[in-house]
């Protein structure tokens, strides 16, 4: 038996399959996911907030000063050792954390970049 008839053939049935398997999941999943981006009420904020440009200095200033560079963190409310009340990190809350992030990054690089100002009192 000749070794390289053999790889051929096993390199055209992994081609033959891996094909039949992507042909599969565009048919069976890419509709799932088209459900999944109707179902979610923040896409269209979401995708605004992905495409919007900063332009003007003083609009990259109130970004970077209104959204906070880090999660704000969790915390217990607690009398006599009891935990009353568990307030979980609000970045896990806010379904928009992740766009509003990459905006004051978009702003802080538009600063840095375009108007070479000093970013240290936004880190």
């Amino acid at each position: 038996m000749n070794v390289s008839d053999h790889t051929v053939k096993y390199i055209s049935y992994i081609e033959f399959f891996t094909k039949k398997l992507q042909d599969c999941n565009k048919t069976l999943i890419n509709p799932f996911v088209n459900r999944l981006k109707k179902l979610d009420p923040f896409h269209s904020i979401r995708e605004w907030l992905n495409n919007l440009e900063v332009t003007e200095a003083e609009i990259a200033h109130r970004v970077c000063k209104m959204i906070p560079a880090q999660c704000p963190f969790e915390r217990k409310i607690e009398i006599f050792g009891i935990t009353l009340l568990s307030i979980p990190p609000l970045c896990k809350i806010n379904p928009l954390y992740n766009e509003l992030v990459y905006l004051r990054f978009r702003a802080i690089s538009y600063l840095a970049n375009e108007c070479g100002e000093d970013i240290t009192a936004y880190c």
